[in-house]
This record gives structure tokens, C-alpha cells and sequence, in this order.
């Protein structure tokens, strides 16, 4: 099953997805070819059958687990300005989640390495990619803190999850001049940061209030 044959009727109708792209555009997300992806991504076949009907609202959705799928803005937002400088390479995906992310991701950049704590959670999404036909994606079960240094250093790393503080392990994984973007902070507390890093050092740069899951240590079946 290929992206383009998830055309989707009444409420994941192509129809629904066009006005999802439109209020995001509305939104100040101005990347062509970003807005091109979320058009075509079917983020229905993310979620439960029964949210189905909710998949192209602006709305973050239970995805089992304790976890959420992010809203759409937030998930072309970082997206956006992870891209900002252009094209990248390699980029690490710290929370794969349900696999939504990690599908906009794989259609900008050369190469996807994402990584799931929950072992159920990422065998799902590989499953749900793989059928979707998108092949520049390397999957682990492994603890997001950690990282995978094996596939170091990364252009970009993006983590749907917040830690109270930036992981250490992974600012070492990030190729000079690249991104990491993510949400920081305690429930209630958080802020999404873009951190780049620099041949001094790193620059943090705080972008607006967010709420994600926290994320966790160690792994789990």
C-alpha cells in the first residue's frame, strides 16, 4: 500500500487534508514542499479507526500507551525548523510513536534513524511504514536518552517527547551546524527550543509554550 492510495472519503477525504494545509499555512508554515507532504501523508492510517474521523483537525490524539500523536501545526513546525536551513542528510527521530512524524520526515530528508522506547508502539509504526512504501527509514528499540551513537552525527535530530532537561548524550550526536529540535520543561512548563550547534559551542533559541508526554528512560516491551 503506497501513500497515494489512501485516498480516505468524508472526513479523511483529500478535501479535509487540503483544509488542514491551508490553516497551517494560515499558521505561518511556509515551506512548500513540508505543506506538499502533509497534503499528501494520510494521517488517518496513524490512529484508531474509531478517531479516524478527527485525524485532520489541528488536535493532538491518544495513540495508545500513554501517547499522542502531535497535533499537526506542531508537527510541521519542527519540521520547518529543522529544514530552515535546507535539505539534511541524516536526522535522528527521539519518541517514533505511531509513526506520523517519522513519515512527513522521511519524504525531506535523505535519511531517517528513529528511535521507540515501547516496543509495541515501534513495531507498529515500522509496520505502518513500511506498507506506506517509505524505505529511507532505520528503525530501533532503544532509550531515547541514550540515542544511537552508531549512526552519528547527525544534521538533525527532533525529539516528541519532553525531557526536563536537553540530553546531554544527544547534543554530542549533532553534526556542527546541526538542529536539535524539542519541547523542554515539566508538564505544564514546557517550551518547544531549537539548539544549533556551533563550532563554539551551542545557540538555544526558545520558540512558543507546548505540552508533550514527558519523556522516559529504559525501554519497555
Amino acid at each position: 500500500m503506497q501513500l497515494n492510495e489512501h485516498v480516505g472519503i468524508g472526513m479523511t477525504s483529500q478535501r479535509t487534508r487540503d483544509r488542514l494545509v491551508a490553516r497551517l499555512s494560515d499558521q505561518g508554515i511556509d515551506n512548500i514542499a513540508l505543506l506538499d507532504v502533509m497534503r499528501s501523508t494520510p494521517r488517518h492510517v496513524f490512529i484508531d479507526e474509531a478517531l479516524s474521523h478527527r485525524a485532520y483537525e489541528d488536535a493532538a490524539l491518544p495513540i495508545g500507551q500513554g501517547q499522542t500523536i502531535s497535533q499537526p501545526f506542531i508537527v510541521a513546525l519542527m519540521t520547518q525548523v529543522l529544514l530552515s536551513h535546507g535539505k539534511l542528510d541524516s536526522v535522528l527521530e527521539v519518541g517514533t510513536g505511531c509513526g506520523y512524524q517519522t513519515a512527513v520526515l522521511s519524504q525531506l530528508v535523505k535519511r531517517v534513524c528513529t528511535m521507540e522506547r515501547i516496543g509495541s508502539l515501534q513495531e507498529g509504526a515500522e509496520q505502518r511504514l513500511r506498507q506506506l512504501g517509505l524505505r529511507n527509514i532505520e528503525y530501533r528499540h532503544g532509550d531515547g536518552y541514550v540515542g544511537w551513537k552508531a549512526r552519528a552525527p547527525f544534521d538533525g535530530i527532533i525529539i516528541t517527547a519532553a525531557p526536563r532537561e536537553i540530553p546531554k548524550m544527544l547534543l554530542a550526536q549533532l553534526a556542527l551546524g546541526g538542529k536539535m529540535v524539542l519541547p523542554v520543561g515539566e508538564d505544564g512548563n514546557q517550551a518547544l527550543q531549537v539548539i544549533t550547534k556551533t563550532a563554539e559551542g551551542f545557540d538555544t533559541e526558545p520558540l512558543i509554550p507546548v505540552r508533550f508526554v514527558p519523556l522516559q528512560s529504559g525501554i519497555l516491551a
